[in-house]
């Protein structure tokens, strides 16, 4: 497939375009460029507002699949706009372009419903995807636990059968993006007992306002922000299963490929962004004239185009795959694991120059960057710390090496 744009999508653009200028310039103009990473608590109310506002238009679920209205004319009976695949590209990048908050259910949109238009039921799409549609539900991912975080099999969360044909939940996940804010979690658990690594596992969505039986804790994160949480289950019930009982690694495996699609080329806009800030405190500073660090902001700068052009290029010979329109082939999985590796690394060290751009003035939070208090961090101060985790979380570089090694390459399993 040749990726490319044409004429309608040029339309399509500046119909995203005017609809983000006009919304962003009104009631939403508090939270523009707020909500990223290091500030997810920045206007998380009026943020998830403004998720209803991108229902109401339609702008939620794009990929998810045909409405049967090319161009996003029509909507399904999910509710979203159905358009084509650069036609979602553009959205992306319209929305990253004009600094729109930070979203709240980018989780359910983009990792849940691919997943259960892949491997749900009728019934569980009619009833989980018009509400991601409107904004209305939010959703958090249930996978990682101490112990179990880059090797997922490994997990011990189990869940039982009640008498009223409901599963019941115990155990604990970490690093559980978002759960504080969530409706909804989609939890990876053991059902089969004395099951061991990718057998026996089921994929349950259980809701979250579950006194007593559910609790959410923040983790505090470098930034001082708390993005991720522990969650502890204690007897939680699933309202369903998604691909059948057991078959639950085959169904969050289906659902990882869909983790990076589309979505990577909103993400560079946002990075490239960054970069132009970074290079503004070069200019303001002097640092430009240092020739090893204009050096590395070129080498930045043409690192990022050649991201964009894998992206594109990847997008086109997988057909969509990995924005709700396929997936699961070994080289769409490689192809995420070389992007993952590509931006995880790159963003960590535009961190790392944005702070020796500034010199020892860098390490000092405060007033001099335009911030409210002196104990405040600036948004270079927060790329730096926050991206940090870059290459871990998301799935680390030594497993993206490892997927593309075994799964790609046909190389036998490292044994510990």
């Amino acid at each position: 497939m040749e990726f490319g744009f044409g004429a309608e999508d040029a339309v399509f653009r500046q119909e995203a375009r005017e609809w983000l200028r006009e919304r962003l310039g009104g009631r939403f103009s508090g939270v523009v460029g707020k909500g990223g990473a290091g500030s997810e608590h920045v206007g998380v109310g009026e943020r998830r507002a403004w998720e209803r506002e991108l229902g109401s238009g339609g702008w939620i679920g794009l990929g998810w699949g045909d409405g049967g209205g090319g161009g996003g004319g029509r909507r399904s009976s999910y509710g979203n706009r159905s358009v084509g695949l650069t036609q979602q590209v553009v959205w992306a990048e319209e929305y990253a372009r004009a600094r729109a908050p930070g979203r709240c259910g980018h989780i359910g949109e983009n990792l849940l419903a691919p997943t259960l238009l892949a491997h749900g039921t009728e019934e569980q799409r009619q009833r989980f995807l018009p509400p991601i549609a409107r904004g209305e539900e939010l959703w958090c991912q249930g996978y990682s636990e101490p112990g179990a975080g880059s090797d997922l099999a490994s997990l011990r969360t189990s869940a039982e059968p009640g008498r009223d044909g409901r599963w019941r939940v115990t155990g604990q996940k970490v690093w559980t993006s978002l759960a504080h804010e969530a409706d909804w979690c989609f939890v990876l658990a053991r059902t089969e007992a004395g099951s061991v690594r990718h057998r026996g596992l089921s994929f349950l969505l259980v809701p979250m306002d579950q006194p007593g039986l559910i609790d959410v804790r923040p983790i505090r994160q470098l930034t001082g922000t708390s993005e991720f949480n522990e969650v502890f289950f204690d007897g939680a019930v699933a309202a369903d299963v998604v691909g059948g009982v057991g078959d639950g690694w085959r169904v969050a495996m289906g659902l990882l490929g869909f983790e990076r699609g589309v979505s990577t080329l909103a993400q560079q806009v946002g990075f490239e962004e960054e970069l132009r800030g970074v290079v503004r405190d070069a200019v303001a500073t002097g640092a430009l004239g240092d020739s090893v660090l204009s050096g590395e902001l070129v080498r930045l700068w043409a690192e990022l185009r050649v991201m964009r052009w894998n992206a594109l290029r990847t997008l086109g010979e997988r057909g969509g795959e990995g924005s709700g329109e396929g997936g699961g082939a070994a080289e769409g999985v490689g192809a995420a694991s070389v992007a993952k590796l590509l931006w995880g690394g790159w963003h960590q060290r535009l961190g790392e120059v944005a702070l020796r751009v500034r010199g020892a003035r860098g390490a000092v939070s405060g007033a001099d960057w335009g911030v409210d208090s002196p104990y405040e961090l600036d948004a270079r101060q927060r790329l730096f710390l926050f991206s940090r985790a870059d290459t871990i979380y998301g799935g680390s570089d030594e497993i993206q090496r490892n997927i593309i090694a075994e799964r790609v390459l046909g190389l036998p399993r490292a044994e510990a």
